[in-house]
């Protein structure tokens, strides 16, 4: 579970995905903020004292706990709030069905901020939480970086681009051209009026395309009449 003001990622400093934000932020020398149940000059868990240390330099460490205060189960939840209040959005990367992350969700949701989740396998235990954040209309759905400023951003300027597959040769074609192609076999010739009526234009214009097609190696001609050629064009 991750929060974000865009520039500054906020969690809560466990194993797994808060660490990973964390370490992501520092690497590329952006604040970071790590929301701790303890005090904090305790270390929770003790295996990230060195991360804690690095945040110290390069972010912040923010508690409500006094110093010495040890974590209990009680002040994970409490904490959980805060994570939640301090940040724009609140993004859900995995989540089991019981876990502390769905308790920041429904915190971000009284609170009216942004909640999104990220979806993963349906067999996947550990994405069961966001699916149903997902599925009851709670939480918007979100699969990258780019989506993710787009939900917490400035409205109209920080929009996500378009995801587009791949530009293939065969989407550079004309749209008569590109009849004339999906209208060709691939095993047996045949002659341009068959492919006429196939594509659904007219006889001149099958002709006027084939010579093109075959200069550019989509098509070959053989005894019986044209067909696709075998090594045409990847996408074509």
């Amino acid at each position: 579970m991750i929060t974000s003001r865009i520039t500054a990622p906020l969690s809560g400093g466990a194993y797994g995905i808060d660490g990973a934000a964390h370490r992501g932020a520092l690497a590329c020398e952006a604040p970071t903020v790590v929301v701790l149940a303890c005090g904090a000059d305790v270390a929770y868990p003790s295996a990230h004292q060195q991360l804690f240390a690095a945040v110290r330099e390069q972010g912040v460490l923010v508690s409500e706990c006094p110093m010495g205060a040890h974590p209990t189960r009680p002040r994970f939840l409490i904490r959980n709030r805060l994570i939640a209040a301090l940040s724009r959005s609140t993004v859900v990367v995995e989540a089991a069905v019981r876990s502390g992350a769905l308790n920041t969700a429904g915190h971000a949701i009284a609170l009216n901020r942004h909640l999104a989740a990220v979806p993963g396998p349906v067999t996947s235990e550990a994405s069961a939480g966001c699916h149903r954040l997902i599925r009851q209309g709670r939480a918007v759905c979100v699969t990258g970086a780019e989506e993710v400023i787009e939900l917490a951003g400035t409205m109209g300027a920080d929009l996500a681009p378009e995801a587009r597959g791949p530009v293939l040769p065969r989407d550079r074609l004309d749209p008569e051209t590109r009849k004339v192609v999906e209208a060709m076999p691939t095993r047996i010739g045949v002659g341009p009026a068959t492919i006429a009526v196939a594509a659904g234009v007219d006889l001149e214009t099958v002709l006027s395309c084939l010579g093109g097609l075959a200069a550019a190696g989509y098509v070959e001609r053989v005894s019986r009449g044209w067909r696709l050629r075998s090594d045409r064009p990847s996408g074509g």
